[in-house]
């Protein structure tokens, strides 16, 4: 099998809640997302997608993954799809760094296998767990009484696991934090998140005023040696999301004990290859896992839900499903939240089929 043409199709991905505000008064209405389709010469055609978190969350934007991948693509003709450990090593010749860029066209490649091979994408990736797999919902940044009242809201939708927002001002975000402590019942989970917002005075203040309360502390500074400080002067529960890009960080993290928790977002580490190389990293050093990725839309819930899928349930800490909080449809077939869960499909690779009246013309083909 070799990849005969990729085309890649820009798509706007509009809020249901109008915005998603984070630490540092960052803000984004609609999202830029990217999709990518693989056609090969035995007529099997994959697909993938990266969505960038807006411009000034991670090193990545979204013109950026377009230019990226159109500058890869001509590299990757001719190469067989389903042999994902070249098809990586040519994106990493062709372009250094830069993975968020090489993730849509790895999720492709993955989606492709899955058809070649008649299986779903989660069997590939280790075999599949069949449990569902646990949501949780992000609360936008707003006022402490705002982001209580979302709560009642989202658990009538199933969610038992609610991320606050903050990363704002200490007295305001310790505020915010107690709010929601409130309202929480048995099984519920509250996390924290400052989005590396907080200087690390201000995350010692915070996590003192909160000491007593049931709460993960997420990545709470923008360095991985404040934040190592901030998580030995806390016993609360400690997750690591932007601080861990690569192996080697992962287990420097590992060796100090600088957390509990990792996010594993699919589009930083480059793909669907790399994140199971960090996912069985995690699972050997016993580290639980949050599977998700910076943004997306279907076709992103649909890979996350393949990887989450092929873990034991007790290292899924908890999954996004980004499909849910956006106003358009990219794909049929994908998985939606059902009663704050989800699964992955059963169908041969990622189980999605692309909804190409909503992608309309490709942005550029490369053959």
């Amino acid at each position: 099998m070799k990849i005969t043409r990729i085309s890649a199709y820009q798509v706007d991905l509009p809020l249901h809640e109008g915005s998603y505000n984070w630490s540092g008064g960052k803000s984004v209405s609609v999202f830029d997302s990217t999709v990518v389709a693989i056609d090969t010469d035995e007529g099997i055609t994959g697909h993938g997608e990266v969505c960038p978190l807006g411009s000034v969350y991670l090193p990545s934007y979204g013109p950026g993954a377009r230019t990226g991948i159109q500058h890869m693509a001509s590299d990757l003709i001719g190469l067989d799809p389903t042999q994902l450990g070249p098809v990586n090593r040519a994106m990493d010749r062709s372009l250094k760094g830069h993975p968020y860029c090489k993730s849509a066209l790895d999720m492709a490649c993955w989606d492709i296998l899955g058809k070649a091979a008649g299986k779903p994408v989660c069997t590939l990736l280790g075999g599949r767990y069949d449990e569902p797999i646990d949501l949780y919902r992000a609360i936008s940044q707003q006022s402490a009484e705002q982001m209580a009242e979302k709560i009642a809201g989202y658990r009538a939708e199933g969610y038992r696991k609610f991320q606050l927002k903050v990363g704002g001002r200490p007295d305001e975000d310790i505020e915010r934090i107690h709010a929601a402590s409130e309202l929480m019942e048995s099984g519920d989970i509250l996390v924290a998140d400052a989005n590396t917002g907080w200087l690390m005075h201000d995350a010692l203040r915070v996590v003192r005023a909160v000491r007593d309360l049931d709460v993960y502390i997420e990545q709470p500074c923008l360095s991985y040696e404040e934040c190592l400080s901030i998580r030995r002067h806390t016993d609360h529960p400690f997750i690591l999301d932007e601080s861990i890009y690569d192996v080697q960080e992962l287990l420097r993290a590992h060796a100090d004990r600088a957390m509990d928790v990792i996010n594993v977002k699919i589009g930083k580490f480059g793909g669907l290859t790399r994140a199971k190389l960090i996912r069985d990293i995690c699972l050997d050093l016993g580290i639980v896992m949050t599977i998700e990725d910076a943004w997306g839309g279907d076709i992103v819930t649909a890979a996350i839900a393949h990887l989450a899928q092929s873990m034991p349930k007790e290292f899924v800490f908890t999954a996004t499903d980004f499909n849910s909080y956006v106003t358009v449809s990219i794909a049929e077939g994908a998985p939606h939240r059902d009663n704050g869960q989800m699964k992955a499909s059963a169908a041969p690779g990622l189980g999605i089929t692309p909804n190409l009246d909503v992608l309309g013309e490709p942005v550029f083909v490369v053959k």
